[in-house]
């Protein structure tokens, strides 16, 4: 019989320093997965089932059950109140931690980026679309071309649309050093709307 006192305690387990970034950005990036598939769930558990849904009294008539179970639309912009807060929190983790890390390049007056994006509607609106797109590309039901399909379909035309000169964060300023934040008028604001 062993006497505990003499047995040698194992020694803990050591991550060498050159990993912890690694290890943080894999964790960031899990936790940020976690978070989606959250919503995911959410939404799922909102919406209507398959029986509610189809379940009319009489052709042509309407089931206003079916109708107030969930929105009608995922688009963000479809959505108000607190389902948009919730669907924009959503949306600032996947690009924080997703979008950001792997596609945000370089700032400048050709390719300009606003840290407060999340006031552009257009720039919410775009990356909501691209979220959601990623989030069907990326599942292992899209098979092994989805994330192809989401850089080429997706990814490619959101970045450049978004980026452009010309594009929501024209009146952004590209410098670090002076920082600046304008959401452009829209011609419905400027009295030019027909």
């Amino acid at each position: 019989m062993s006497n505990p006192s003499t047995t040698p305690a194992p020694e803990p387990f050591r991550i060498p320093d050159g990993d912890l970034d690694d290890l943080a950005s894999t964790l960031a990036k899990t936790m940020a997965e976690v978070r989606q598939h959250g919503v995911i769930l959410d939404r799922l558990g909102s919406e209507p089932t398959a029986h509610t849904a189809h379940t009319a009294e009489e052709p042509g008539t309407e089931n206003p059950e079916a109708e107030s179970d969930g929105p009608a639309s995922v688009f963000i912009l479809a959505l108000g109140g607190e389902a948009y807060t919730t669907e924009l929190a959503a949306l600032d983790n996947w690009v924080t931690h997703v979008l950001l890390p792997a596609y945000g390049r370089e700032i400048s007056s050709t390719r300009p980026w606003c840290a407060q994006w999340y006031e552009h509607p257009e720039a919410v609106a775009r990356l909501h679309a691209l979220w959601l797109a990623w989030q069907q590309l990326t599942d292992a039901e899209a098979g092994l071309s989805g994330p192809a399909t989401w850089h080429r379909d997706h990814l490619d035309h959101t970045l450049l649309q978004l980026r452009a000169p010309d594009g929501p964060f024209a009146a952004c300023s590209t410098s670090p050093a002076r920082p600046g934040h304008r959401v452009l008028a829209t011609p419905d604001q400027l009295g030019l709307a027909t």
